[in-house]
């Protein structure tokens, strides 16, 4: 397993490096581990209408459903910031806790070091697609 998260780190560590962000000069960049081993990988994609931007997270989200992907188990994102560990906004853990609550996510630095965590602690209290249900 150790061998497959330093790929996954690679991965988002690379997908960065595609980043479109011509506004905000902060490239993100995202590799999802799909249930299957298969590494998908997303960067953001910045619009001159703010609001249409798409986050790496979400990029690569959308990427694995067009491929056929509907479950995962891990995330690595990275960003530019070399002194501390950054999470996915708000709307990505939203739309990652669409696909499950039981993910890795691991955060990570421009130089490769990562830090562990989950989807449930990065957002505790979600709402998921168990309350739609109709009973």
């Amino acid at each position: 397993m150790a061998v497959m998260i330093a790929e996954l780190v690679a991965k988002c560590l690379q997908a960065r490096e595609m980043a479109y962000c011509p506004y905000s000069r902060f490239p993100v960049g995202a590799a999802i581990l799909t249930s299957g081993g298969t590494i998908i990988t997303g960067c953001n994609v910045e619009n001159a209408s703010y609001g249409l931007t798409v986050c790496a997270e979400r990029t690569a989200i959308q990427r694995a459903v067009a491929e056929g992907h509907r479950s995962f188990t891990a995330i690595a994102v990275t960003c530019d910031i070399k002194d501390s560990f950054v999470g996915p906004c708000g709307a990505c853990r939203q739309v990652l806790m669409e696909f499950g609550t039981e993910w890795d996510i691991y955060l990570t630095k421009p130089d490769g070091s990562y830090k562990k965590t989950s989807l449930r602690d990065l957002l505790p209290l979600a709402f998921t697609p168990a309350h739609l249900a109709k009973e």
